[in-house]
């Protein structure tokens, strides 16, 4: 219909107006909401970002800010399963570590992956979803060389992953376990993952045939390492990088809280995967090979002393003492281009 006489357009129905009012009063609401609980009266500023790569999607909003956006995940309905062994693997990769190599080379090289450190594939439907859980502190360039070998390697598995750095705020002593405790908690508040691998920074595959995947029984996937010559570190080794389904974690109650510096926490887990009566597996030597990034002991996570005390009380506290008591400051939760940053501290004393 034209403009009238007049040159103005003739009134809405009544019906319509008050349809435009109502969505009007529930957009209004939803930003005063928004805007509120981002700017509450007292609420602590954000923490400035500990890690080099925490740019995370944003969104322009309608009063020109920009906010912080998760890509919604492709749904794969519809998608016939995929294969039991993935058609794009090509075994023992020869690692390179490059001085030069940037976050923006390895986010240039894998343009499929979505904020977070999300990624499916989009040909199939994946059997589990995998979280990747890494402690992290001042360990960048090991997380850049890490990230730049992982992604293309999960991605050639087509799992349905996403991979999470936890960070510890501060330089007090270094907990690896309360992390990765911290971390399994605060994934599965944004998705029930299937399977959590443990991951250690300064580890990295060789062969994408070491399948990151969780199965009937705890998995054990670092058997052989450049340092020390490929060969078990000893008899009931469990540490490196380790797979459980979120069952098994929370059976086992997660890790112990209490190992503070290096050194001891793997022991623990293998003690109460033991102690549930599970059987730790491993893939065959000659896949489950990983480098090793040289370094040297960091400050803040010397060698435990107490570790072998600890040790012997695991039969009469893991009932108490994981996932149960873990406690934490979360400081910052974003979704990067490559992994989703945990930033926690622990409260003093604990």
């Amino acid at each position: 219909m034209g403009p009238g006489p007049t040159g103005t357009r003739p009134p809405l129905p009544s019906r319509f107006r008050l349809l435009l009012l109502l969505a009007s009063g529930v957009l209004g609401a939803g930003w005063a909401a928004s805007g509120y609980l981002r700017g509450a009266p007292g609420a602590a500023p954000p923490p400035p970002r500990p890690l080099g790569d925490l740019r995370p999607a944003t969104t322009p909003g309608r009063d020109g800010t920009r906010t912080q956006a998760l890509v919604a995940p492709r749904t794969q309905a519809g998608l016939a399963p995929c294969p039991a062994r993935s058609p794009h693997l090509k075994g023992a990769d020869r690692l390179a570590f490059p001085p030069s190599l940037t976050w923006d080379d390895v986010r240039r090289d894998n343009p499929g992956v979505r904020p977070g450190g999300r990624h499916r594939p989009p040909e199939c439907r994946a059997s589990q979803s995998v979280a990747v859980l890494v402690p992290h502190r001042a360990r960048e360039r090991h997380l850049l060389y890490l990230l730049a070998t992982l992604h293309p390697f999960l991605q050639r598995q087509q799992l349905d992953y996403g991979l999470y750095v936890v960070h510890q705020a501060g330089s007090g002593k270094f907990n690896r376990a309360r992390l990765l405790n911290a971390g399994y908690l605060q994934a599965l508040r944004e998705r029930p993952w299937d399977c959590f691998v443990f991951h250690d920074v300064d580890l990295v595959p060789e062969n994408d045939h070491n399948v990151y995947s969780c199965g009937p029984q705890p998995r054990h996937l670092v058997v052989g390492r450049n340092s020390t010559g490929y060969r078990l570190r000893y008899q009931g080794y469990f540490g490196g990088v380790t797979a459980l389904t979120r069952d098994q974690f929370a059976r086992v109650n997660g890790f112990s809280n209490n190992y503070w510096g290096w050194g001891g926490e793997d022991d623990d887990l293998r003690i109460r995967v033991e102690l549930q009566k599970m059987q730790i597996t491993r893939p065959s030597p000659d896949v489950a090979r990983y480098t090793m990034i040289f370094h040297t002991r960091d400050k803040g996570n010397e060698e435990n002393a107490g570790r072998m005390k600890l040790l012997n009380q695991v039969g009469r506290v893991w009932k108490t003492d994981g996932l149960n008591s873990c406690s934490y400051q979360l400081l910052a939760l974003d979704h990067a281009p490559l992994f989703t940053n945990v930033t926690v501290a622990f409260p003093p004393g604990s």
